[in-house]
């Protein structure tokens, strides 16, 4: 019998490939039912000691001529590829994932809507005193900012800092936001507070730090309260997006994502804006997405840029903090705006709003025009899909 030629083994290795192509396609399949299964049933996706059963099995299977660390090797890819699969499928099926919600996500809370044109959220850092939040809070009424921020429990990098006021700090911040018609946000950093503060704030936070705190992300997902929810200091965006839906898990969808910054080894600022996490946010998820510009600067020379480059990604609102004397504040003085500069940062920023771009029809011969101070406000990027 004659050897086989070079064409006729070439057909051979074509045929096994497509065969193989069919099998791990198969083995693909199976791997989606059992991932299922297991999130019926409360598994981890994942079990190590399953993939260690699997490879010995294999090894004690083979014949050669690969090695058994060649046959490890590969089917440790293939164990790989089908773990990937599994989190894309995970991913795909989150309460917030964009592909659930083509539309517009909107909510009203206090009377203002999140979610279409952006919100600005200003503040101080921290609630010290009535007089301090009484003007801020007129400030602010006066020059049409329909959100007050303040810190009432703060959670600070050292044990000896300024913890807030605690419940005086938010009487402070109800009784001035209702007396000037403004929408309160403020942080909550203990499960047992939860109740507390969501009897006296419009909005509850979850800062940086909290954003792994899952027991806490639960308790504020079982309230009708809406959540703003704070990007962690090196949390990668599925991360942060697996912190959402953990408190859309539990009922509560109207959440507001945060971008503030991600540490790097740059020290010119406090934080690294990571403005691409704006675009990528709203291209795999529903929920607005702003950005606090204060505390990815830490500083106040540079916010309006910042925020003209986070509107022009997209962005569905600001957060700036705002303090009548940040020389004396009582926490993060650096990057705290004074009234005048908070009244100039407006100007720079284009605020009040103009309505969006995708709300009206532009002539398709007009050139746009390039983004700068007076029109970063309105040259919002389309990503929602």
């Amino acid at each position: 019998m004659p050897s086989p030629d070079l064409k006729s083994l070439r057909a051979r290795i074509e045929r096994i490939n497509l065969h193989l192509l069919e099998l791990l396609s198969q083995r693909a399949r199976v791997v989606l039912d059992i991932h299922a299964l297991k999130r019926r049933q409360g598994i981890p996706p994942y079990v190590p000691e399953r993939e260690q059963e699997m490879l010995a099995r294999l090894t004690a299977s083979n014949r050669g001529p690969f090695s058994h660390e060649t046959v490890r090797r590969l089917f440790r890819e293939v164990f790989r590829a089908s773990l990937g699969l599994m989190e894309r499928q995970q991913d795909q099926t989150y309460r917030i994932s964009r592909g659930r919600r083509r539309g517009g996500f909107t909510f009203a809370v206090g009377g203002q809507t999140v979610g279409a044109d952006p919100i600005l959220i200003a503040g101080p850092c921290s609630v010290e005193t009535p007089e301090q939040m009484e003007r801020v809070a007129r400030r602010l009424a006066a020059l049409g900012v329909r959100f007050l921020r303040g810190g009432t429990f703060k959670p600070r990098s050292s044990p000896y800092s300024f913890q807030g006021l605690g419940v005086r700090g938010l009487e402070i911040l109800r009784d001035v936001g209702r007396r000037h018609g403004l929408v309160t946000v403020t942080e909550v950093v203990d499960t047992r507070a939860v109740e507390t503060v969501m009897r006296y704030a419009d909005v509850v936070q979850i800062g940086a730090r909290n954003m792994h705190n899952y027991e806490l992300l639960r308790e504020v997902g079982r309230g009708r309260t809406p959540v703003l929810l704070k990007r962690g200091l090196a949390a990668t965006i599925d991360e942060f997006l697996g912190s959402a839906e953990y408190i859309a898990a539990e009922g509560n969808e109207r959440v507001i994502l945060c971008e503030r910054g991600i540490r790097t080894y740059e020290n010119q600022t406090r934080n690294t804006l990571d403005i691409a996490a704006v675009p990528l946010l709203r291209q795999q998820s529903f929920l607005p997405v702003i950005v606090d510009v204060s505390h990815a600067a830490g500083r106040t020379d540079i916010l309006a840029p910042l925020a003209c480059a986070a509107l022009a990604a997209g962005a569905n609102g600001l957060m700036v903090e705002v303090h009548p004397a940040p020389a004396v504040a009582r926490s993060d003085p650096e990057q705290q705006l004074d009234l005048a500069q908070f009244r100039r940062f407006l100007d720079e920023i284009g605020f009040p709003w103009q309505p969006s771009p995708r709300r009206r029809r532009r002539p398709a011969s007009r050139a746009s025009p390039a983004i700068g101070p007076a029109t970063c406000a309105t040259r919002r990027a389309s990503t929602a899909a």
